[in-house]
């Protein structure tokens, strides 16, 4: 069986989630991309991440917000 990629534990990085072996969290991940940070740059700069990490922290994201529920909010008139 393969290892999880994105794991979460209390004493890493306040539970918050990360690449497995590291201490990079998918937030950390997704900011420097939405930042303009390319893949390579990410890799460049964290030896231990790989483009597994990354697919794999941009996979995480894309299944929590999905699994987000939104409820509208209703608009008031001025």
């Amino acid at each position: 069986m393969d290892k999880p990629t994105i794991t979460s534990e209390p004493t890493v990085m306040m539970g918050k989630p990360v690449v497995a072996g590291t201490r990079l969290t998918v937030e950390m991940i997704l900011r420097k991309l939405g930042a303009g940070e390319s893949v390579d740059q990410l890799l460049d700069s964290h030896p231990r991440l790989t483009r597994k990490g990354i697919s794999a922290a941009l996979e995480f994201a894309a299944n929590a917000l999905g699994a987000e529920v939104v409820r509208p909010v209703a608009r008031q008139s001025a």
